[in-house]
């Protein structure tokens, strides 16, 4: 009897606390690059893993491959972390940082800074807008993207 009302107390407990939903993601997304001196496509994916803080602030980290759409140029590998909220039901809005290899042979590696919206569309799949700000070494011009995608949540 003794142990019936104690798995009974702590079945109440956890059902009564909000769930909190440690994730992880992978996502296609597409965009445009630009600096002073060009404006070009760009596609990548990316992966990551979200944990949260409480029941609204999460932090994750995300690792990236991001290629311009133009002859000459490599995948742009990436790792960073991100911060974030849920700010309304299922959408979310994040802050991130992250550090990129070159795309060119003759390019400088990035730190990018950037932040992001993130809409649930169903349970396990979500839309995402986000903008970063490249700072790119060797004296090159800085960059400006903007992406669009779609994620899977798991």
């Amino acid at each position: 009897m003794r142990t019936t009302r104690l798995a009974l107390i702590l079945a109440l407990t956890f059902a009564s606390r909000p769930a909190l939903a440690d994730e992880a993601y992978i996502e296609g997304s597409g965009g445009v690059s630009w600096n002073k001196e060009s404006t070009d496509a760009l596609a990548g994916i990316a992966m990551g893993y979200d944990v949260d803080l409480n029941e609204k602030i999460f932090v994750g980290v995300e690792g990236t491959a991001e290629k311009l759409l133009t002859h000459d140029t490599r995948v742009a590998w990436g790792i960073g972390g991100r911060l974030g909220a849920e700010v309304l039901p299922r959408s979310k809005i994040f802050a991130g940082v992250n550090w990129q290899s070159k795309d060119c042979g003759e390019c400088g590696n990035a730190i990018g800074i950037g932040t992001g919206w993130e809409q649930n569309l169903s349970e396990k799949i979500y839309a995402k807008l986000e903008f970063k700000h490249l700072f790119v070494e060797n004296h090159e011009p800085d960059a400006n993207v903007i992406s669009a995608g779609i994620g899977m949540i798991f």
